[in-house]
């Protein structure tokens, strides 16, 4: 969880410097467990107001705006550990792309200091 905080609190809009693997993967880890915990408020309350899925949808897309800005900035953080730039990150808009950057977010990072600052071990 203090990954989760840390990349929320402290860098919220951070682009600079380097973000280890294990930082990364646990932001995406409690990033996806926060959604499941709203989408099972949202069930909840759209079965108490008859809804048919509304607040389910306002209540992820509320998260998904309020999330967008770290979830970004910790993936260039994270191709920046790998020595690329963060611009690497809009071969996700070509086809087969995303498979690319998990590949990329799965490799450990270049040791020692790189162009983008110091090593984050």
């Amino acid at each position: 969880m203090e990954w989760f905080k840390k990349c929320l609190l402290e860098k919220y809009a951070d682009f600079s410097g380097r973000a280890r693997r294990k930082e990364y993967w646990m932001f995406v880890l409690f990033s996806m467990i926060a959604m499941v915990v709203l989408m099972v408020i949202g069930g909840v309350l759209d079965a108490i107001f008859g809804s048919n899925g509304i607040v389910s949808m306002i209540l992820l897309v509320v998260y998904a705006l309020a999330i967008f800005m770290p979830s970004l900035a910790v993936a260039i953080r994270r191709l920046h550990d790998l020595d690329k730039s963060g611009w690497w990150y809009l071969i996700a808009f070509i086809p087969f792309g995303s498979i690319v950057l998990l590949v990329f977010f799965c490799l450990e990072g270049t040791p020692g200091a790189n162009q983008f600052g110091p090593a984050s071990k």
